[in-house]
């Protein structure tokens, strides 16, 4: 006991100590794991001999991160992706597979070496690549989107891999995981069964579990919630996903592919956000484990001894593979960017493959040497992977910078009020003032926007609003009203400064993002600035007193009020702020304003007989 307290906490501290820094450099918290994991195992040697076993448990984050994801899908959606996940998918395993078995068969390494290996790095790492697409928040891009469909395609084919292996060494079909326990003789049994009959198994488990998440899953729940107790619905939660892997591990087929399967059938369910906030800690927890072990898995003895060869594999690997993804993605005519993230963020070796190694060492396929060696690289490629998000950071950036600027359309016409940015600020302020027949001209740097509009029969036009020249062409010179509606604080800020400064008697209405916003667009010129929530958390405050026993007429009352003292109070306060100096450290300022707070709750009390009730009460 005393022992696997103390390695709970090696573990901890380390993470504890490590991700938050790596966090904090911009390289991810999964660098952080493995980095802490290198530093337990390796580096300190605190990590103990329990480390094999702790990563077969820790591999179980990725089942439920699957899980996770498959409740987030729809099964239109998962539909939809079929494209990408039979053409993107299986070409990448085959092209990859076979262009890694040709150059191996090229160095002189046997048929059999060359096929095993090109097929376990054909894979790539399922729980570093969606942890880290999530925490970029890339996922849900065209690129993350395709690499999504390509890991999933990689679970699936881990299936056919492992059923040819045996036929390659010309042995029986073997088992995906070794079994101990209660549960080997049911192992023993279903491995002894021909193969037609586990391939019926196999699809009878899948529909039961597509079944059983359909019909069965919402009585469950509703029954279990009942009770409730917190523990429970995350016990069954859990329950569901062990169970549908043990299933899935029964006939050979991937864990985290079952589960998958389970939650996109669960994606309808109204027990779907209750399901995923349970199983989340669990989902964090684990990963963060599992990505430590792969660092302590580094044979630092075998790197020490060929540093040059075995980092000269690992780059060659992600070349390879890079390679591979990036001709792919042109093919299936994806955008720049997504070309580089889809061709870089799977470039590296995976977990799975870590599994088919040791089934290749049990059925006498890949000499130890050899395995030894692709354990390293594809550790060594699973480390390396945030640092080609990183590059792919700085690519895409370098793309955005290089990439042609769109010109901005020809403006032929001009109206008495000018709006700058049309997005969900700038579309009610135009919509009112057409309804009032006023004519406006629309001026945004987004044209996908633009484009939108005039999909409903609202002209505007593509342009940056803070160029001074396409001011002047929208009409500056000759408008009454400007309105700055765009989302940027700084282009809002120079869109004021400029048309004060062309047009002194322009009326100019802002918007503002706060406080602070508010008094840079008061010194720029603006006349009448708009808090992006000021009027819509009146309208809140005011259902508050309304159900807090004023009647309508009191509750409009004081919202009014407020509305005007602060209004008031915001040009005093504007004309005591200093840019550059925080507002705390403003005595001035923090004098006029608890003045103005006080000014305010006696408006307030003065606007009615009574006051609100719970006031008076506290008087």
């Amino acid at each position: 006991m005393e022992s696997l307290l103390l390695q709970a906490t090696y573990y901890l501290a380390a993470a504890v100590i490590i991700v938050p820094v790596t966090v904090r450099l911009g390289l991810g918290s999964v660098l952080g794991y493995l980095a802490a994991g290198l530093v337990l195992g390796p580096a300190l040697g605190l990590a103990g001999h329990e480390t094999h076993d702790l990563q077969h448990f820790a591999e179980f984050g990725v089942v439920v991160m699957l899980f996770l994801i498959g409740l987030e899908l729809q099964p239109r959606t998962l539909w939809d992706m079929r494209h990408r996940l039979l053409g993107l998918g299986g070409m990448q395993v085959v092209l990859t597979a076979g262009l890694v078995a040709a150059i191996l068969l090229a160095i002189g390494e046997p048929w059999r070496v060359a096929l095993v290996l090109g097929l376990l790095f054909s894979l790539s790492s399922t729980a570093i690549v969606l942890q880290t697409l999530t925490e970029k928040g890339l996922l849900r891009s065209p690129g993350g989107r395709s690499a999504f469909a390509v890991l999933l395609s990689q679970d699936i084919a881990v299936v056919p891999m492992l059923a040819l292996i045996p036929l390659m060494a010309g042995g029986a079909r073997a088992p995906a995981e070794t079994a101990e326990g209660a549960a080997e003789p049911l192992l023993s049994l279903v491995q002894s069964l021909p193969g037609l009959a586990v391939t019926g198994l196999t699809l009878g488990i899948v529909a039961a579990i597509v079944l059983a998440g359909h019909f069965f899953a919402g009585p469950v729940f509703r029954f279990v919630h009942a009770a409730r107790l917190p523990e429970i619905g995350t016990s069954i939660a859990l329950l569901i996903v062990i169970g549908i892997a043990f299933l899935m591990m029964l006939v050979g087929l991937s864990p985290a592919l079952g589960t998958f399967i389970a939650g996109v059938v669960l994606a309808n369910s109204e027990f779907r956000h209750q399901i995923e906030a349970d199983l989340k800690p669990f989902k964090g927890i684990l990963l963060g484990l599992f990505f430590m072990t792969v660092g302590m898995s580094i044979d630092l003895p075998l790197l020490a001894d060929q540093p040059l060869r075995m980092l000269g594999l690992t780059l060659t690997l992600i070349a390879v593979k890079a390679a591979v993804l990036f001709g792919l993605a042109t093919a299936f005519r994806m955008a720049g960017r997504d070309r580089t993230l889809f061709a870089l963020s799977l470039a590296q070796g995976g977990e799975f493959g870590f599994l088919i190694v040791s089934f290749t060492v049990a059925q006498n396929l890949l000499p130890e040497v050899q395995a030894q060696r692709a354990l390293l690289v594809i550790s060594l490629s699973m480390l390396l992977t945030p640092l080609l998000f990183a590059l792919q950071g700085r690519l895409a950036q370098w793309q955005a910078r290089r990439a042609p600027a769109a010109r901005p359309d020809e403006i032929d016409e001009k109206g008495p009020v000018l709006i700058a940015g049309i997005g969900r600020f700038g579309q009610v302020v135009n919509r009112m003032a057409r309804s009032a027949g006023l004519s406006t001209v629309v001026l945004d740097a987004d044209a996908a926007a633009v484009e939108r509009m005039r999909r409903f029969g609202v002209k505007g036009y593509f342009g940056d609003p803070s160029r001074p020249d396409l001011l002047h062409a929208a009409g500056l010179d000759t408008a009454q009203v400007l309105v700055v509606a765009v989302d940027d604080q700084a282009n809002a800020l120079r869109i004021v400064a400029f048309a004060r400064k062309a047009r002194p008697d322009l009326h100019i209405v802002a918007r503002a993002y706060d406080r602070t916003h508010v008094y840079e667009l008061y010194q720029a010129g603006a006349d009448d600035i708009v808090r992006e929530t000021f009027d819509s958390s009146i309208r809140a405050g005011r259902y508050v007193l309304e159900n807090m026993g004023l009647t309508e007429y009191e509750a409009a009352n004081h919202a009014k009020t407020y509305f005007r003292v602060d209004r008031a109070a915001m040009r005093d306060l504007a004309a005591l702020w200093r840019p550059g100096q925080p507002v705390h450290l403003n005595p001035d300022y923090i004098a006029r304003a608890r003045r103005l707070d006080e000014d305010l709750r006696t408006a307030l009390l003065d606007d009615t007989e009574e006051g609100l009730p719970a006031v008076k009460a506290a008087e």
